[in-house]
């Protein structure tokens, strides 16, 4: 399982990537994916939409089933990761290059975990 360092995590299982240019990327953990297992469909938000940390934003489905996929962040969708739509097992393939949205104007709360936070939340969820 791979934990990225330089992302921040939450107990639900999403990363945030706080990009460059000012905005953050949104997926789902390594962990998560495999969890879920093999992933059939997704949906998205659309461009514009505003996202608010904890509220469900987007849902992916597996041969097992569907699961809410929670805002780690509060902002705007600027962008969505269309690929994802015809081929959402990108997502099981590597679930950190498979982001969901991009945000902009991203507001970061302060109960992100950090790569280590988070490794040692799931060993305590074991």
């Amino acid at each position: 399982m791979q934990i990225k360092s330089d992302l921040s995590y939450t107990k639900n299982h999403e990363w945030v990537e706080k990009t460059s240019d000012g905005k953050a990327k949104i997926g789902i953990t390594d962990y998560a994916q495999s969890e879920l297992g093999d992933l059939v469909f997704i949906n998205l938000p659309q461009v514009g939409d505003a996202l608010s940390a904890g509220d469900a934003f987007a849902d992916v489905e597996s041969v097992k089933a569907v699961s809410d996929i929670h805002a780690p962040i509060n902002g705007t969708v600027s962008a969505v990761n269309e690929a994802l739509l015809d081929e959402p097992e990108l997502i099981n393939q590597d679930s950190y290059a498979a982001w969901f949205v991009q945000v902009e104007q991203p507001d970061f709360p302060s109960d992100l975990l950090s790569a280590a936070e988070y490794e040692a939340f799931l060993k305590e969820e074991g």
